[in-house]
């Protein structure tokens, strides 16, 4: 899959492009459906498939102009793992434009005619039943149908997408994250959810705690992740399963979130991460072999919201409470 940041160099498809457009917050179950629609269209034409989304998302964009961050979405996913999952779901190309000034003030006319026409040269364009564009969401599908008969691309809009009677959307994705129902979550996503990302360096503070303390040797060992957005659409302590350090997944617990207990003015400059301890860390992997790596850390279960503990005791026996919950959960063969 070819990713570009901005418009592709002019001349890269001279035959054109099946594109569909949007956020893919998620990329959940009705994105998968799109896309696959997409694919089909794009190989019956012999050109690429192709998705344009936006960073930042649009939202984030007008809740900072207006300097309202509450307007501002929870974000699902990292732009890391939003584009793995479009990789993963067979796409040719992504376009991830900049959502700034230009591109928001930018008529919807103007949009047709110098990305999607000239940019882009597309033959069939696919958007969902709410699509908008343009500045102050002027256009609609109304409109990039007209656009389509006048110029010679077709325009296609899929309906809504639902399981069990229920529309699948990032919306609805975020609720079910907010709520901490991990079950409904991966129903709608069709797999776990999951944070993916380099594991950086954090105040090692769990491997220091002593063995009296933390029941442990090496204290509890943590792999931290940054979570890109200052929003995330989960928080809390959560089940999980670790992919990338070892040919299987190695269990673990995690806290997803800012860490009350600890510094704000930590290394990590008070930003949110997802911090993973393994029930079973790799004895290969030695203290220091993990920074570095690219894992992907499944959320299967939500044990509890976070809590700010008082005191390093206190904070070691809810950290050992949660381990020991996390392995209840695990030893019940919930996976």
């Amino acid at each position: 899959m070819k990713i570009f940041h901005g418009l592709p160099p002019a001349g890269l498809n001279p035959q054109g492009c099946a594109l569909t457009i949007g956020n893919f917050d998620g990329v959940h179950r009705g994105h998968q459906a799109m896309l696959a629609l997409l694919k089909n269209e794009a190989a019956h034409r012999g050109v690429p498939s192709c998705v344009m989304t936006f960073e930042p998302h649009p939202r984030d964009f007008f809740a900072a102009r207006l300097n309202k961050p509450e307007l501002a979405p929870a974000r699902i996913a990292t732009l890391r793992d939003k584009l793995s999952e479009l990789r993963r779901c067979g796409v040719d190309q992504v376009l991830v434009l900049p959502f700034n000034d230009q591109l928001a003030s930018q008529p919807p006319q103007d949009f047709i005619a110098n990305i999607l026409m000239r940019g882009l040269g597309v033959r069939y364009v696919l958007v969902g039943d709410d699509f908008r564009f343009g500045a102050k969401r002027a256009g609609d599908y109304a409109m990039l149908d007209a656009a389509g008969r006048n110029h010679g691309f077709d325009v296609a809009r899929m309906m809504s997408y639902e399981v069990h009677g229920a529309r699948v959307s990032s919306s609805a994705v975020r609720e079910a994250l907010a709520a901490g129902d991990m079950a409904l979550t991966a129903s709608l996503l069709g797999r776990p959810y999951a944070i993916s990302g380099h594991v950086v360096h954090g105040r090692k503070l769990g491997r220091h705690l002593s063995e009296s303390q933390s029941g442990q040797a090496d204290g509890f060992r943590t792999l931290n992740l940054r979570f890109s957005h200052w929003k995330p659409a989960a928080s809390g302590i959560f089940v999980v399963q670790v992919h990338g350090l070892t040919d299987t997944p190695l269990p673990g617990v995690a806290n997803l979130g800012v860490r009350p207990s600890l510094d704000p003015n930590d290394v990590n400059g008070g930003r949110v991460l997802l911090e993973t301890h393994c029930l079973q860390w790799p004895a290969a992997l030695g203290a220091e072999g993990a920074y570095g790596r690219v894992v992907r850390v499944d959320l299967l279960h939500k044990l509890h919201d976070e809590l700010r503990y008082e005191s390093l005791d206190a904070l070691t026996a809810g950290i050992a409470q949660d381990c020991a919950d996390a392995r209840a959960w695990l030893d019940d063969g919930r996976i």
